[in-house]
C-alpha cells in the first residue's frame, strides 16, 4: 500500500521534491495526462481541501468518482475500512480521506493496494496542508532556516499546527505556539508555548489558527477572544514589516482575524488556497508514479 498519510513518512529530499514540483504547476500546465481513477472520502465539511484535490486530480487527466457521504452505505453503518476496501476492490487507484478520527491508525494492518492520501485525520495531521503552507513560506522568503513560525490560536484542536510543526522544524524554521491556555496542547512535548504579543513581535510568518467551534463543548466567549487573541490592525503594528500572516482557512472573521487584516498585504490566505492546487497535483502525481511507489511508507 502506498500513502501519504502522515509528514513523518517524509524526508528532506521527498519535501524538496514535492515543493519543486508544486511551484511548477503554480505556472505551467501537466506535462501529459495521467490516467487513473481517484475517490475523494470526505467524512467531514471541506471547501478549499476537497475543491483543490478535486481540481488537482481533473488538471493531472485523473478520473474523479463522486462520493457523498450522505448518499452512501456508511448511513447504514459501512465503516471507513469496510469503505475502502469497497472502493478498493472496485479498482479506484487512490482515495483522498478526511475524517474526524486518527484514521490512519483504524486501517493500520490492512491490506489495500489504492493509495492513501491523507486530507485531515481528527486533530492529528493534515500532511497537504502543512506542504501548502511550506510553499506559501518559500515563495515569500526564499528559505525556511532561521525562521521563526509562530501559530496561534486553538492549538488543541488543529492537526494542521501538528502537521506544520513537524515539517517546519525539518526544514530548519523554529516553531512556537501561542493562544489561550485552554488550547494548550499537552501531546506536543516539546511545545514552545510564549505570549501572544512576544509571538507577533518576534515571528517571521504569523499562522492563525480557526477556532473550532463544533469541537467545543459549551459556552464560548467570541468577543473575548477577539479581545485578547485576535489579529487586528493595531496588533498588525507589533509584527515586523516584511512578516506574513497565514490562516487555513475557513476565517471566522472579527474573531480570530478582522476584515482590515485581510486586506493586509502581509496576508497571504488566497495564495495559500491557489498553492493547495499545485502542492495536491504534487502530491497525486508523487503517488501515481511507480518508479517513486517505494519512497512512499504508510505511516
Amino acid at each position: 500500500m502506498t500513502a501519504l498519510v502522515s509528514i513523518k513518512q517524509l524526508k528532506e529530499p521527498d519535501i524538496e521534491w514535492l515543493l519543486r514540483r508544486a511551484q511548477h504547476f503554480v505556472g505551467h500546465q501537466p506535462d501529459g495526462q495521467m490516467r487513473g481513477t481517484v475517490v475523494n472520502l470526505f467524512f467531514e465539511p471541506s471547501t478549499r481541501t476537497a475543491l483543490s484535490f478535486q481540481m488537482a486530480a481533473q488538471r493531472l487527466g485523473l478520473t474523479v468518482l463522486d462520493f457523498a457521504i450522505e448518499n452512501s452505505s456508511t448511513c447504514k453503518g459501512e465503516s471507513l475500512v469496510d469503505t475502502l476496501k469497497t472502493v478498493d476492490a472496485l479498482g479506484v487507484n487512490a482515495a483522498v480521506v478526511r475524517h474526524s478520527l486518527d484514521w490512519p491508525e483504524l486501517i493500520a494492518g490492512e491490506k489495500l493496494k489504492l493509495s492513501l492520501v491523507n486530507a485531515g485525520s481528527g486533530h492529528y495531521e493534515h500532511p497537504t496542508q502543512a506542504l501548502l503552507d511550506a510553499l506559501t513560506i518559500k515563495q515569500h522568503f526564499g528559505r525556511f532556516a532561521d525562521l521563526k513560525v509562530a501559530i496561534v490560536g486553538d492549538v488543541l484542536h488543529s492537526r494542521v499546527a501538528r502537521s506544520d510543526k513537524l515539517l517546519l522544524e525539518q526544514l530548519g524554521a523554529q516553531v512556537s505556539f501561542s493562544g489561550p491556555d485552554r488550547f494548550y496542547p499537552h501531546d506536543l512535548s516539546d511545545c514552545r508555548w510564549v505570549d501572544f504579543d512576544q509571538a507577533l513581535a518576534e515571528s517571521d510568518v504569523v499562522m492563525v489558527l480557526r477556532v473550532q467551534h463544533e469541537r467545543h463543548q459549551g459556552y464560548f466567549d467570541v468577543s473575548d477572544y477577539n479581545r485578547h487573541f485576535g489579529l487586528n490592525s493595531i496588533r498588525l503594528m507589533q509584527m515586523k514589516e516584511d512578516a506574513i500572516i497565514l490562516h487555513p482557512g475557513p476565517v471566522n472573521r472579527s474573531v480570530e482575524i478582522t476584515d482590515d487584516v485581510l486586506q493586509d498585504h502581509r496576508c497571504k490566505v488566497l495564495q495559500q488556497v491557489t498553492n493547495g492546487v499545485a502542492v495536491r497535483m504534487a502530491v497525486m502525481e508523487w503517488c501515481f508514479q511507480e518508479e517513486r511507489r517505494e519512497q512512499l511508507v504508510s505511516a
